[in-house]
């Protein structure tokens, strides 16, 4: 396992890949320890320059492989339709369930985003209330928001005062 880190206007992120993919994205307080820096590994190289053009505003989808091989089969269901989600789209809860064949899947589907261990990439901020509301999201609401501001700031970004 392969780690390394990227510091953004967003936070400092700590990435980490195996030989199969992207492992985990996963924002983090802690600084990288100098010696434990990778950047050997093809994934992890590839991840850091599509989130960097991500948060530059010059990549709307990402192709690096993820290695989602230690998760439950119904997490992967969830997080596969997750990649399926439009840049600047928002989809419900319900959607999701209801694409996976249980339309009563709804908290399922919150615990599964919950536990998404590849946070942007894997994009459940894109998942939202049937109502529209934001609901929910490991990093809280104001970060979500955010980033779905920087995917679509003319539905998500914050209006500016006329005076």
């Amino acid at each position: 396992m392969a780690t390394t880190w990227i510091r953004t206007d967003f936070g400092t992120f700590r990435l980490s890949a195996s030989h199969r993919g992207l492992t985990e994205l996963r924002l983090t307080e802690k600084l990288p320890p100098q010696n434990l820096v990778s950047t050997n590994n093809e994934h992890l190289a590839t991840a850091v320059t599509q989130l960097q053009e991500y948060f530059a505003g010059k990549r709307e989808q990402f192709t690096v492989a993820f290695d989602w091989s230690e998760a439950t089969e119904f997490h992967r269901g969830v997080w596969s339709e997750l990649v399926k989600i439009p840049y600047a789209r928002t989809v419900s809860y319900q959607y999701i369930a209801e694409r996976l064949g249980d339309k009563n899947a709804i908290r399922a589907v919150g615990q599964a985003n919950r536990r998404n261990p590849i946070a942007i990439m894997v994009p459940c901020h894109r998942v939202i209330a049937k109502s529209g509301d934001l609901q929910g999201y490991f990093y809280g609401l104001d970060f979500k928001r955010r980033l779905l501001a920087l995917e679509n700031p003319r539905s998500f970004g914050e209006q500016g005062s006329l005076f």
